[in-house]
């Protein structure tokens, strides 16, 4: 099997090294380095207990000679679809001190993604839990076996039935390792989006742990901190945006919640007096409303971060309103490289109504228009990026890289944004969340705050369904918050808001929720093959005015 690969250019990998930004350094060094600096701290925070940062090393070396030995080599591919638990962290360093590569693969995927992502990477190994949520994962592992040729070892966190236990694997001896290269690929992510199967993304070493020093500085972790892995570990908002690997660079603990709702992460930010997490919006209303009335101890919590998809200006106020204590942040990046931050002393109108800037002097952003013309300050247009962390390719994807990827190297990311001044960016929507209105362009995000901010609304979305006259129309789909408003109501109150009259929505549907991807962002393409389905029905009314 080849071994996942991802190059720059030489002259621009020489002066990311002059720079400083590529160290030479690979994640399991950085752990090491970590618990030779303070072996007796804390590390890993769970239900069960703790482990130290000696421990949590240990553990590691340990993991990764038993991978030896069970025959993974260097460049091997290992599925790890693990939930929020500690043997995760363990597991993902002991295969990076293997010279293994990880694919972190979702808890929430099944069977048509494993398959894919598991033959796509020719993948050798597959870790699993045994059970989480109510469902049986080792019963998925025995259904995509067959499928996948190259796969030889399923191991399992807990009661392994007829698969390898991993805690056999933990008392394996410690044994010689292989030599790791720090400009080699660490790991292989899932591309973001909703539509088709994810693409694998590349991540090298020196890349990924560049983003991660910054981001950690950025966010002001250091050896007091406690940060919160509250959204699916293996997502790379959770690993990264400071994420588990910022907390363990800085020497800060990582908590662990195995689920994200309130009742169950509000008394882990208590208990271990957590003082950073991450929320996608959708969990950031569901928190932005229990944290009103709730009777744990959130006053540890210094930054909460909202990131992986656009946060609307009404949400964020009502966010900052609920957690006085705490510094909103936003975070707006993807798995491919680009990250941007507001930064924690911004000012209130900056960490309001922008998605921040980005991590490096050196990540060059582009903003242009159909065309690829350059835009002014302040104009709309699409996101183009390069830089030291933003991957050149898609793992073995050549018809999606000549689509993603200029001929200079830039990733074409598929967000369209303003830019100001100052380099701090404003999403207003993915490039196909823009609604051709029968010739005029209609932003999706635009009007969703707008939605938002009416009192009886708790979420939206807004979706282009066909139009046989217009082309497309816009049809907004809510969620109430308690009675719901009339259709007609709520677009005359829009209307009062000083719209558009073409950016008032043509149809208003109620719901009781969205849909959602693995992550927990608000899935448009689920909604909106639902409304197309519900609209195009003969028999069927029109589901609101």
């Amino acid at each position: 099997m080849t071994r996942p690969t991802q190059v720059w250019p030489e002259e621009f990998a020489a002066r990311y090294r002059a720079l400083g930004y590529w160290r030479g350094e690979t994640l399991g060094d950085m752990l090491r380095a970590t618990a030779a600096r303070w072996p007796d701290r804390d590390a890993v925070l769970f239900d069960g207990g703790r482990w130290s940062y000696a421990e949590l090393d240990a553990r590691v070396d340990r993991l990764a000679s038993a991978f030896v030995r069970l025959g993974f080599r260097p460049g091997d591919r290992v599925l790890v679809q693990l939930p929020n638990i500690p043997e995760f962290i363990a597991v993902v360093f002991g295969l990076f001190r293997a010279d293994v590569l990880p694919v972190f693969v979702l808890p929430a995927h099944r069977r048509a993604e494993i398959e894919h992502f598991g033959r796509h990477a020719d993948a050798v190994g597959y870790v699993i839990p045994d059970t989480f949520g109510g469902f049986d994962y080792r019963s998925l592992a025995r259904e995509v076996r067959s499928s996948i040729p190259s796969l030889r070892h399923v191991i399992v966190v807990g009661d392994a039935e007829d698969h390898t236990p991993y805690a056999g694997l933990e008392a394996t001896p410690v044994g010689p390792l292989p030599p790791v290269d720090p400009s080699s690929v660490a790991f292989l992510q899932l591309s973001g989006g909703s539509t088709g199967f994810s693409k694998l993304i590349p991540r090298t070493h020196d890349d990924y742990l560049y983003s991660v020093r910054e981001s950690a500085a950025i966010c002001g972790l250091d050896e007091t901190s406690v940060f919160m892995a509250t959204l699916p570990i293996g997502h790379n908002f959770t690993m990264s945006s400071p994420g588990i690997l910022g907390a363990l660079y800085a020497g800060s603990a990582v908590a662990l919640t195995r689920s994200p709702v309130p009742d169950v992460a509000f008394p882990i930010i208590e208990r271990f007096r957590v003082t950073i997490t991450g929320l996608v919006p959708p969990l950031a209303l569901i928190w932005e409303q229990a944290a009103r009335t709730t009777t744990a101890d959130l006053s540890s919590l210094k930054v909460l971060q909202v990131g992986g998809a656009k946060l609307t200006a009404e949400l964020a106020r009502r966010v900052r309103e609920a957690f006085p204590q705490a510094i909103l942040q936003q975070v707006f990046g993807m798995a491919e490289g680009l990250v941007n931050y507001t930064r924690l002393d911004d000012p209130e109108e900056r960490l309001i109504h922008t998605q921040g800037r980005p991590i490096s002097p050196d990540d060059e952003v582009r903003v242009v228009d159909d065309e690829g013309r350059e835009v002014s300050p302040g104009k709309a247009g699409h996101l183009l990026t390069r830089g030291p962390y933003t991957i050149r390719a898609y793992y073995n994807a050549p018809d999606a890289n000549a689509r993603a990827f200029t001929a200079d190297g830039f990733y074409r990311t598929g967000d369209v944004v303003s830019r100001d001044e100052d380099g701090y960016l404003t999403v207003l929507g993915r490039a196909t969340d823009m609604i051709n209105r029968g010739g005029e362009k209609v932003s999706a995000e635009e009007i969703e705050d707008h939605l938002i901010a009416h009192p009886q609304v708790h979420d939206a979305v807004v979706v282009a369904v066909p139009d046989p006259y217009l082309g497309e129309r816009t049809c907004a789909a809510i969620v109430p918050r308690g009675e719901a408003p009339k259709p007609a109501a709520l677009k005359a109150w829009i209307r009062q808001r000083g719209l558009a009259a073409y950016k008032i929505p043509d149809q208003i549907v109620v719901v009781d929720s969205f849909p959602e991807t693995a992550v927990g962002k608000t899935s448009r393409r689920d909604i909106r093959a639902a409304l197309r389905a519900q609209l195009s029905a003969p028999s069927q009314a029109a589901p609101g005015a």
